[in-house]
């Protein structure tokens, strides 16, 4: 499984596997051990993850996601020391810390408590994710 083969769907909790398109949208099936299928219509919002990332000041603008969960797989496996109910002030100087040069008038504590609520359901139901980009740079 790659990023691009992840989803988040606005309004629904948890992360969801593309499974395959529909004549109506797409089918959906969550990542956590329940496996529920879901059809997304094309009124939903569905983010692939693989097409978002965050904002920076420098002249890139932005830095994939899959970057992003990459430094903080390296930095701190499987132990991230904060989680989504952490104070406002935790998770950005988190954020600081792995992405210094992040937009503070462009993410808000709730994009980054997204972004760790996602790594850890990533690490718990997709870890090739996090360690498939790492192989390929090395070779």
């Amino acid at each position: 499984m790659e990023l691009k083969d992840i989803a988040s769907v606005t309004g629904k909790g948890g992360l969801y596997n593309v499974v395959k398109p529909s004549r109506t949208g797409v089918i959906l099936e969550s990542l956590d051990e329940k496996k529920q299928k879901l059809v997304a219509h094309a009124h939903d919002k569905v983010s692939i993850l693989d097409e978002i990332s965050i904002y920076t000041t420098d002249s890139e603008g932005n830095v994939p996601l899959q970057k992003i969960f990459n430094t903080m797989h390296e930095e701190f496996g499987d132990d991230l020391g904060i989680d989504n109910k952490s104070s406002k002030e935790e998770i950005m100087s988190f954020l600081k810390h792995i992405l210094p040069n992040y937009d503070e008038n462009q993410v808000y504590p709730s994009d980054v408590k997204k972004l760790v609520t996602w790594y850890n359901a990533i690490l718990k139901e997709a870890p090739e994710v996090l360690t498939a980009k790492k192989e390929e740079e090395k070779k």
